[in-house]
């Protein structure tokens, strides 16, 4: 595929193990969705994801891996998540509670508080998601 340098990166957690980790999944079939809070695009100052919008996938180096093509997007308080969107994370997850757990002390990290610039960053029931779907449409060299 040509011409992916111009679409916009697709960070997956921090560079580390988590990253690997999910962009293994991304790879692999086994992680078609993901979610963000609102908070971050406002913080980030990005454009909100739609359905068709392409982003380059990159792993932990900051090479480009994948392009993924957003399949729907959708908004949802975090205690509204479903259970087949936390499956299809591809973090092995089999239950919501599974899923919001690790989804929290995500959250609740030093590295989101640090990125977020709110020491006291946290998430409650009320918190506003982003739900993406998306597929791979390229895997790069």
């Amino acid at each position: 595929m040509t011409g992916y340098s111009s679409l916009p990166v697709c960070e997956f957690a921090f560079p580390g193990p988590l990253r690997d980790q999910l962009v293994a999944a991304v790879l692999d079939g086994s992680k078609t969705s993901t979610t963000a809070t609102c908070i971050e695009y406002e913080i980030e100052q990005e454009a909100l994801p739609f359905v068709g919008a392409q982003e380059v996938v990159i792993d932990s180096a900051g090479k480009p891996v994948a392009v993924i093509e957003m399949t729907d997007v959708r908004f949802a308080r975090l205690a509204d998540v479903d259970l087949q969107h936390a499956i299809d994370e591809g973090e092995g997850f089999s239950t919501v509670a599974q899923w919001r757990a690790g989804h929290e002390e995500f959250w609740h990290s030093q590295d989101m508080r640090d990125a977020m610039g709110d020491p006291r960053f946290t998430v409650d029931d009320g918190t506003e998601l982003v739900l993406q779907r998306f597929k791979v449409v390229a895997r790069l060299p």
